[in-house]
């Protein structure tokens, strides 16, 4: 077991220090997230938890009021249950706390599938619902996803935003899972692979089986999305200066990007809107 240096003069020092020690993990991604570790910082963060009605009303929005307490339940700093009491607490009515509490469990029962079935959630759940065969998928991420130069100019920004900030809003998260494996036909697992290489509250259990909870094989039917959710919680951010607005891959009512993208899947498989969170585990990484 390694013998890792505990006491540094300076933030700088330490991951200078990480580096040189972590330089096979630092050649696949040495950017460093403004995110803090610790107690201190979780607790500080912790207090910040706004009221769950506020929450509720927002929270698919990407500048929306998540909580960004993901990374800290992830590793350990806060537990589950700390974060449910704070939460309910905040309250007059505990049912205020109702949604953001229904997150925690989502993550909850992530970790219970995942001492259940162990490396299992790695395999398919359950088959595709796409119409596809697993073996139309491919096994590796294209290029141009990863090095974020799709011509997307959103996509583009999602990958960036992996990179430099070990973080993603869970609409984004879905919206990226989407587009791996729905729009350019990529296994779940490469697209997995990849999130727990770069979010610092890339939680297995959680990050892999919400990939396939887009992908179906853990869901009833694949999760797609449009150009107009996607404007509608960016608030239009990517969408208003974008040059490909009124003909880019997402383009089209929901009933149409199911025809163009599952022309094969059984058409009772679609019917309402089942939106969950992404990654953290519903409370999948970053709330």
């Amino acid at each position: 077991m390694m013998d890792l240096k505990r006491d540094f003069a300076n933030r700088d020092e330490l991951i200078a220090y990480l580096r040189d020690e972590f330089a096979e993990a630092a050649a696949v991604d040495d950017h460093v997230s403004e995110t803090r570790g610790g107690r201190a910082a979780a607790e500080a963060q912790l207090a910040k938890l706004g009221k769950g009605k506020d929450y509720e009303a927002s929270r698919n929005y990407v500048h929306g009021p998540v909580s960004r307490l993901s990374a800290y339940i992830r590793h350990g700093v806060l537990s589950l249950a700390e974060v449910r009491d704070a939460a309910v607490a905040k309250e007059r009515l505990s049912e205020d706390a109702e949604k953001f509490v229904n997150e925690l469990a989502w993550r909850d029962y992530w970790q219970r599938v995942y001492a259940e079935i162990g490396d299992g959630i790695w395999d398919d759940r359950e088959p595709y619902k796409t119409g596809w065969d697993r073996e139309r998928y491919a096994d590796q991420l294209p290029d141009d996803i990863t090095a974020g130069d799709t011509g997307l100019p959103c996509i583009d920004a999602f990958v960036r935003a992996l990179y430099e900030t070990g973080y993603l809003h869970h609409h984004v998260r879905m919206w990226l899972a989407a587009y791996v494996v729905h729009w350019r036909r990529v296994k779940w697992q490469a697209g997995a692979r990849w999130f727990l290489s770069h979010l610092i509250d890339g939680d297995p259990a959680s990050n892999n089986l919400s990939w396939q909870w887009v992908a179906s094989t853990f869901s009833a039917k694949p999760y797609v999305f449009n150009r107009e959710n996607l404007e509608k919680y960016t608030e239009g951010e990517y969408c208003k200066e974008c040059p490909l607005y009124g003909r880019c891959d997402f383009e089209g009512s929901y009933e149409r990007q199911q025809r163009r993208l599952f022309p094969n899947a059984d058409p009772s498989v679609f019917g309402g809107e089942d939106r969950r969170s992404f990654g953290r585990g519903r409370g999948r990484g970053r709330r």
